[in-house]
């Protein structure tokens, strides 16, 4: 998946390895998590299979290494295209490791849960102020670029909703249960 993000993203303009782990990150986050060490990896195992070219760039007076410049190739092209007329691979679940510590916080602390909880809704809440600036400039882009983009958006605010919901319902719960549960440090799963 990652080899396709990058001949995506680099039909739009030429990038740095860094900018588009930046940008993937921040802009496709709703849809799949990356990791920094990814790639480096492909974009070298696409230089090999003539999928992307590379510039070496001198970094303007500053120290370090040359920075390398990444474009996407006539036959990167034709793979990209190929790619995307293939039926998708299976679909991917969603993957949020706060989800999977949420399923079990009924065996933590319960004086901590609802700030763990409005941590989460101002992680949440940073993303969507992100994205519906970014929108505008995804608006000037192709209509999927947009639709996706506002799919990250309704993503955002159904979590927060929901979160929102969550606190309150766990807040009932406790003060309704009058601590047999909490005592004994058992919880049904229902």
């Amino acid at each position: 998946m990652i080899k396709y993000a990058i001949l995506g993203l680099l039909h739009y303009k030429d990038m740095h390895g860094y900018r588009i782990k930046e940008h993937i990150e921040q802009n496709f986050g709703h849809m799949w998590s990356i990791n920094y060490g990814q790639i480096y990896p492909n974009l070298k195992k696409l230089y090999e299979d003539g999928l992307i070219s590379m510039t070496e760039m001198n970094q303007n007076g500053e120290k370090g290494p040359t920075r390398k410049l990444y474009s996407i190739t006539g036959k990167g092209k034709k793979e990209f295209s190929r790619w995307l007329e293939e039926s998708p691979e299976k679909p991917m679940l969603l993957r949020d490791p706060f989800l999977m510590r949420f399923v079990f916080y009924g065996f933590g602390d319960n004086n901590r849960f609802d700030e763990i909880i409005d941590n989460q809704v101002k992680r949440y809440e940073n993303d969507l102020k992100r994205r519906i600036k970014n929108l505008k400039k995804w608006n000037k882009n192709s209509i999927y670029v947009r639709l996706i983009a506002e799919l990250g958006i309704n993503l955002n605010e159904m979590f927060i909703t929901w979160l929102k919901h969550s606190k309150e319902e766990i807040l009932k719960d406790i003060s309704d249960n009058t601590g047999t549960e909490m005592k004994t440090g058992k919880r049904r799963i229902t």
